[in-house]
């Protein structure tokens, strides 16, 4: 197949990455594929970069996957990248090419989906008004207010030592200029973010945290983006608690949002039995590979 691969690069890097990307088109012009490499930027995880490879259904096996892949490995290579993440849900095409070119399953994750019209939201309602001694819930949409930045941006590190098995992630430093940057980029696209944080009463820092994304137009699905609790903090149903909040507050305010979906590492026990105890349904298993330069 004759076949002609056109770089591109992204106008707008982000606070934390910026991406290459390469079009796959035929002879006659069509496109055929496309691949993203998103190369971070951040202290921590300059090493890393993060592939996306999507070939046209009727143009695979005809060596369109390869060479766009074979593109984004020189360009990480000569970013001085160590390690390319990718990600393709279990049996897919996708699974079986990443594994037959180098790459290594280094994460086994599940993916979950909240029906809300069928959530038990009587017992989520419950659950978000027991008390937890010691604690309060606060909630903001969008960007951290002013007074709670600082501890929530400390607060991060609860994220620090989450499941990741074998991945080669590097260390994410969070600090009030990248939480803010955050909830920006999501803005900036058009969509509105969520936040329920646990403040400990005791010296009003947040211990924890659980974010949710919805759709700017309040339909479809959401997607939860992290909850995780300080170390210290945890066994005490914090996230079980501020989930379920999470749960309550898109209810109320989306109406007619359809569901809350949700991905969880396998190894990760504690947050899969609060995924399940809230109703979400399994949906799909995924692997996260990695290959090594």
């Amino acid at each position: 197949m004759s076949l002609h691969l056109t770089p591109l690069a992204d106008s707008e890097p982000g606070a934390s990455s910026r991406r290459l990307a390469w079009l796959a088109a035929g002879a006659d012009g069509v496109p055929l594929g496309s691949a993203f490499l998103r190369l971070f930027t951040k202290e921590g995880q300059e090493h890393l970069a993060e592939l996306e490879i999507a070939v046209h259904g009727a143009e695979r096996r005809q060596g369109v996957g390869t060479r766009l892949l074979d593109a984004a490995v020189v360009a990480a290579r000569a970013e001085r990248r160590r390690s390319v993440l990718a990600q393709a849900v279990q049996g897919s095409p996708a699974d079986l090419f990443l594994a037959a070119r180098g790459f290594r399953g280094v994460l086994a994750l599940t993916y979950a989906r909240l029906p809300l019209d069928d959530a038990d939201l009587a017992a989520i309602g419950a659950l978000v008004e027991r008390p937890y001694p010691g604690y309060r819930l606060t909630e903001w949409a969008g960007t951290v207010p002013t007074e709670l930045a600082r501890s929530y941006a400390d607060s991060r590190r609860a994220m620090d030592d989450m499941p990741m098995e074998g991945t080669d992630y590097g260390a994410v430093v969070w600090d009030v200029e990248r939480v803010v940057a955050a909830a920006e980029a999501v803005a900036k696209r058009g969509d509105l973010l969520h936040t329920v944080a646990a403040v400990d009463t005791a010296d009003g820092t947040v211990v924890g945290f659980s974010e949710l994304v919805v759709p700017g137009d309040g339909l479809g699905d959401g997607q939860h983006y992290g909850t995780a609790v300080l170390p210290e903090h945890r066994g005490r149903g914090l996230a079980r608690w501020m989930k379920a909040a999470s749960i309550r507050g898109a209810r109320e305010q989306h109406p007619e949002l359809s569901g809350l979906c949700t991905d969880t590492a396998d190894s990760n026990a504690p947050m899969l039995a609060v995924n399940d105890a809230l109703g979400y349904l399994p949906t799909h298993k995924a692997v996260e590979y990695q290959l090594d330069l």
